[in-house]
């Protein structure tokens, strides 16, 4: 007995898709994003096509494995729609007691200067395409890609972490404070 597995994912009106192997490229009003989905281990297992405008990704097998890796690459299919349609934001807040740090951005990076009164600069990277306001105590990363936004925002937190002191005490740091998409829908 075979057992097919499928996720079909709907493509809006105002998106362009185009599928060839497992190379997804989406346009949309935003920009455009490319994605591989090329894994050794699922390469004869799994198929994407494109009927009309619905993505469908499927499997012959009913291994678990592999039934993850389809809902998986569903979902990042339907998260790039999104990108490239709305876009995402991500809300990020400055929390400081004593020491007030300042941050700016420079090249590819984030610079924090002053946290906890530490006389050199902590970086993080940013992610992609990824971009960053900073007003004051809050910091909005913006993108279409929701991994290069969400990786960014993680490259922010993990520059401030203190692995020695506690939590509960010491206070400060930058932390991520909401995850919504550019039209103001949270995700």
């Amino acid at each position: 007995m075979v057992f097919m597995i499928e996720k079909k994912v709907s493509v809006p009106d105002n998106v362009e898709i185009e599928i060839s192997g497992k190379n997804a490229v989406i346009r949309g009003t935003k920009g455009d994003i490319t994605r591989d989905f090329d894994d050794p281990r699922f390469n004869k297992s799994v198929e994407i096509k494109k009927e009309g405008r619905t993505v469908i990704v499927m499997s012959a097998s009913d291994n678990r494995k592999i039934k993850a890796f389809v809902g998986t690459i569903a979902a990042h299919i339907d998260n790039m729609i999104k990108g490239v349609t709305v876009g995402y934001k991500y809300t990020m807040k400055i929390h400081h007691v004593h020491f007030p740090m300042s941050l700016a951005v420079k090249d590819n990076t984030v610079q924090i200067k002053n946290f906890l009164g530490e006389k050199g600069t902590r970086t993080a990277k940013i992610s992609g395409r990824a971009e960053i306001n900073i007003d004051k105590d809050d910091i909005m990363i913006t993108g279409i890609n929701l991994e290069d936004v969400g990786q960014t925002a993680a490259n922010i937190e993990r520059a401030v972490k203190l692995s020695k002191n506690d939590r509960r005490i010491f206070i400060d740091g930058i932390y991520l404070s909401g995850k919504f998409l550019q039209n103001g829908e949270k995700i």
